[in-house]
């Protein structure tokens, strides 16, 4: 893969939202009623997408964190150092803003390249062909993400399926249009501290046209009748899709972790 190819790849990733994304949100907007705040919002979402995608620009002000899953097969082909050298480049076209900043010292890292940034994941090899995806996610969804560790006395929740539906249902609670809402939730069951994270944000890369479990459907409808809705002005939709995993754990500890991603749910995949 040539730095150009990624670097066509980040370009596309932000300027555009994939199919199941888009068609989430036109099922959604579908279900509002057409002078309502959330029919408003919607159709303002899709007119923003559309304009992106023509005009090959942006769609939403934060690019956000860069993470790169890469097959094993490509280590030697797609290396940190050729992928770090596409996200300069794409942050020099446009494709992306100054976006990453030291944390000791507030200087901006203006190629958006240094220790750690792009996130690069080199994963299991889980088709007949190597894949490179690249997810982008902004800032104000991070920051709408959790972890909750059971029991959980405020919330009356157990160590059970009943304990993790009340953890999930209180942060779409406290999340409410905070995270640009409607947003996709990413929930790991069990697992450590970290690696419950890691698990959660996978699960934003299934894609939302893939049947739900009955725990995933069952969490949809119920946070979806909060009444929340796009940007947290009302409606019917405030999640896109739920989708759940589940790590083993320690005795001592269970952990329900959820990664909130906004409706500018950024992700592509190419085949290698």
């Amino acid at each position: 893969m040539k730095v150009e190819e990624i670097v066509e790849l980040i370009g596309e990733t932000s300027s555009s939202l994939p199919e199941d994304v888009l068609k989430a949100l036109r099922t959604a907007l579908r279900r509002e009623r057409g002078d309502a705040s959330a029919a408003v919002v919607l159709r303002t979402i899709l007119e923003n997408c559309a304009l992106a995608r023509t005009r090959k620009v942006p769609l939403c002000q934060d690019t956000g964190t860069l993470t790169f899953y890469v097959d094993e097969r490509l280590r030697r082909r797609v290396t940190p150092l050729k992928l770090k050298k596409a996200v300069a480049l794409a942050t020099a076209h446009g494709f992306l803003r100054k976006n990453t900043i030291d944390s000791l010292t507030g200087r901006s890292y203006d190629d958006n390249v240094c220790e750690g940034a792009p996130v690069i994941h080199y994963t299991a090899a889980t088709a007949s062909a190597p894949l490179v995806t690249l997810v982008m996610k902004g800032g104000g969804s991070e920051n709408m993400s959790r972890q909750y560790s059971l029991p959980d006395v405020s919330l009356g929740a157990g160590r059970d399926l009943a304990g993790v539906r009340a953890c999930v249902l209180d942060a779409v609670q406290k999340i409410q249009g905070y995270g640009c809402a409607p947003g996709v939730l990413g929930v790991c069951v069990g697992g450590d501290r970290a690696t419950g994270y890691e698990v959660a944000k996978e699960q934003l890369l299934r894609s939302l046209d893939e049947k739900p479990t009955p725990f995933e459907a069952r969490l949809l409808k119920e946070a979806n009748r909060l009444g929340i809705g796009p940007m947290g002005l009302g409606g019917k939709t405030t999640l896109l899709g739920v989708k759940v995993a589940a790590r083993s754990r320690v005795p001592a500890s269970f952990f329900v972790t959820i990664a909130y991603m906004c409706w500018a749910l950024r992700r592509k995949t190419v085949v290698c």
